[in-house]
């Protein structure tokens, strides 16, 4: 398994519930894993609402949310659909980190 983190940009607009219903989705998603092997959330991190660079479908604020994560690479493509499918996701960031 390695690791990886996910940004998550969330639209600021959401209701509480919701923004984090997203991110308990991702986490049992992980945690699940490719049904032979579960991944682990490492960690959870909020960064709260900020201001966008630019608007993103004519959104001009967000929440951020950073979750950094073991788990194999087949559960990827399916977190990346979900991601996709999420009407309050305006971006998101997933990438593997590094061996140290």
């Amino acid at each position: 398994m390695r690791e990886y983190e996910l940004y998550l940009v969330i639209d600021a607009e959401a209701e509480e519930p919701d923004a984090n219903a997203t991110v308990e989705r991702m986490s049992e998603l992980i945690v699940a894993g490719d049904g032979e092997t579960g991944g682990e959330v490492i960690k959870v991190e909020n960064r709260g609402k900020r201001r966008l660079a630019y608007p993103i479908n004519k959104k001009q604020e967000s929440q951020d949310v950073i979750l950094t994560f073991r788990t194999s690479q087949q559960v990827l493509p399916e977190m990346e659909r979900i991601l996709k499918l999420n009407e309050l996701v305006l971006r998101y960031l997933l990438v593997r980190k590094d061996e140290k």
